[in-house]
């Protein structure tokens, strides 16, 4: 008889099966896309500023650092917020203190700040005894 099923033990029940290896697959892609989304997020922590361009940036480690921000009016912030001359120098020391070995600060101005005002942050920063200062600038595009 054609297309009959006779004997040959295919009426048994199938059981389900999970397969692991495409499930491991599945795991490590999302792992790898959060790891790559999360190194895309090395923002920095001031004021959003429009940053000079420079051929010569390197990336930075943002850990430990205090972000100081010079605006395009001349004003200064530090982590995003807006701080008075007198306020920024308290500021400076007790950061300083709180980290008297590896203490780094960020300097972020605007391209369109007053250049003496980031001299000045500049000079403050380093006469309360930091040495590593890092300016912050984005990358020059390349010219065709």
């Amino acid at each position: 008889m054609a297309g009959s099923s006779s004997g040959g033990g295919g009426g048994g029940k199938k059981k389900a099966r999970i397969e692991i290896i495409p499930l491991i697959d599945v795991v490590f892609f999302l792992l790898a896309t959060f790891v790559l989304f999360t190194l895309s997020l090395n923002k920095s922590q001031g004021l959003n500023v429009s940053l000079p361009q420079s051929e010569t940036g390197e990336v930075r480690d943002p850990s430990g650092t205090a972000t100081i921000s010079v605006t395009a009016e001349g004003t200064i912030a530090w982590d995003k917020d807006p701080v008075t001359l007198d306020e920024f120098l308290t500021r400076l020391k007790s950061f300083k203190n709180a980290h008297p070995e590896d203490a780094k600060i960020l300097i972020n101005g605007d391209e369109n700040a007053p250049f003496n005002q980031a001299i000045y942050v500049f000079d403050e920063v380093r006469k309360s005894g930091i040495q590593k200062v890092l300016i912050e600038t984005r990358v020059k595009p390349p010219t065709s």
